[in-house]
């Protein structure tokens, strides 16, 4: 059957908005709310709906599955919009997906979930429903940037309209979705209102919010709107695949969060053996890391999508920055960060430099992603060497790389580790001799140059990055 778009006010937006109606308009930016969606998601799931005896019920999502834990993933079935793209740019991952090699809506299993065609007009900000017996809930992300809002309703009226509207949507552009739709529906009897349920959520969601240390935030790429009007793409295959590289931030920083947050939780205790503690601070390390390293992705992704535009913001944010302390106070990090791959970090800092004019916040997460982007292509037992020395009006940082004596002049080992880099659309770069995806070249300079400095990269002799002094 072939699938029809969606009726004019039937979509994901509009849903949004629904839900929407008599809350108070936002004020948080996207840092914070981001935080907050990890923060509901997590309580959601862990502590109102894995704490019922039994699960049984559905669940709707967008941009992509919301629902992480696997006891609900088994036991609830799910519909999600998700970009078409996903299917062209990563095959691999697509046939992974439950419910996407050929599952009929009409014959949908308890568990997994049918995707289902996300429009354009749907906007990619992450929505969620979920009604159980016993838990009825909706999520979503809604508001311009600097004005961007969490939106949780409980209330039986609101959820039944938005339920109503998705089930127009469907008729129009899946009618066998909207029939098994309705038919589990059915099965779970009228909605109700649980007053116990409200007062358990918010207090649980605020511990958690709390525990949620701030990082690198994923930013958004895609904005319905205003937003999206004023700052179109440059074409048609970068929206797609910026839009698609959103939706993806959540599904991977997600659970990252999660477990974080559970592990921190862990390392409270007084009572865990010293090997214990050695692996949970392992996977801490790795987690922040990888959340880090997914943030500058997408931030630069962010900045590609706008290619000609100027922050004014930006440029008021670098300040003097004193690169030697900073260089040493990450020094411990990232030699921890290093030695899983057993590489060693060498750092050389000449004495008495003057302060650099940048952004020490980010310049602190910048500096790291460059050290990983260097030494991901490098075979264990290399040294990484860091060096920070003047250079007329500008202070000068040298990234370069010797390798262990067990590997030198072996055949197969290349002097430049980004020699067999590839890219991959207008942010990623990969190596197809490691699988290691890290930012392009392009995407790192642009990075360099918001946080006032200018990055070059020359085959066979490192990375430099030149600040200028204050």
């Amino acid at each position: 059957m072939v699938r029809s778009a969606p009726i004019p006010g039937t979509s994901l937006n509009c849903l949004r908005q629904l839900l929407a109606e008599g809350v108070p308009v936002g004020v948080g930016n996207e840092d914070s709310v981001r935080r907050q969606w990890w923060a509901a998601l997590a309580t959601l799931q862990d502590d109102l709906l894995l704490s019922q005896p039994s699960l049984e019920g559905i669940w709707l999502a967008a941009p992509l599955p919301a629902l992480y834990e696997p006891g609900l993933l088994q036991q609830l079935q799910g519909w999600v919009w998700a970009p078409s793209e996903l299917g062209d740019l990563l095959p691999a991952a697509s046939s992974l997906l439950p419910g996407t090699r050929g599952s009929s809506a009409n014959a949908l299993p308890s568990g997994g979930f049918q995707r289902l065609a996300l429009a354009e007009e749907d906007g990619t900000d992450p929505l969620l429903l979920v009604i159980t017996p016993t838990v009825q809930a909706a999520l979503c992300l809604d508001g311009p940037p600097q004005a961007r809002r969490l939106v949780v309703r409980f209330d039986p009226q609101v959820l039944s309209a938005a339920l109503s509207l998705i089930n127009e949507r469907l008729q129009s552009s899946d009618p066998e979705a909207a029939q098994a739709l309705r038919t589990a529906l059915q099965g779970l009897g009228s909605l109700r209102s649980d007053e116990q349920l409200v007062l358990r959520f918010w207090p649980r969601m605020a511990e958690r919010l709390a525990a949620i240390a701030p990082s690198v935030t994923l930013q958004p790429l895609v904005h319905g709107g205003h937003e999206a009007a004023s700052k179109p793409f440059s074409s048609k295959a970068i929206s797609s695949e910026l839009a698609l590289l959103e939706a993806l931030t959540h599904e991977v920083r997600t659970p990252l969060a999660t477990i974080r947050t559970l592990i921190r939780s862990l390392l409270k205790r007084g009572d865990l053996p010293a090997i214990a503690r050695h692996r949970l601070e392992q996977i801490d390390g790795e987690c922040s890391e990888q959340i880090d390293r997914f943030g500058l992705i997408f931030l630069a992704a962010e900045l590609q999508r706008q290619p000609g535009s100027e922050d004014p913001l930006e440029r008021d944010a670098l300040a003097r920055t004193d690169l030697s302390e900073l260089l040493r106070q990450l020094e411990a990090l990232w030699q921890r960060q290093l030695a899983r791959r057993d590489l060693v970090l060498e750092l050389q800092i000449e004495p008495g430099l003057p302060p650099v004019l940048s952004d020490p916040a980010r310049l602190e997460t910048m500096l790291g992603g460059l050290i990983d982007r260097f030494s991901r292509s490098l075979p264990s037992g290399s040294t990484v060497r860091l060096a920070l020395q003047p250079a007329g009006a500008k202070l000068k940082l040298h990234l370069s790389h010797d390798l262990s004596p067990e590997l030198r002049g072996e055949p197969g080992h290349q002097s430049d580790p980004g020699h067999h880099r590839e890219l991959v659309g207008p942010v990623l770069s990969w190596n197809p001799a490691t699988g290691s995806l890290q930012l392009s070249r392009q995407a790192t300079q642009r990075l360099f140059e918001r946080l006032g400095g200018r990055l070059t990269e020359r085959n066979g002799s490192g990375l430099t990055v030149f600040f200028p002094v204050c």
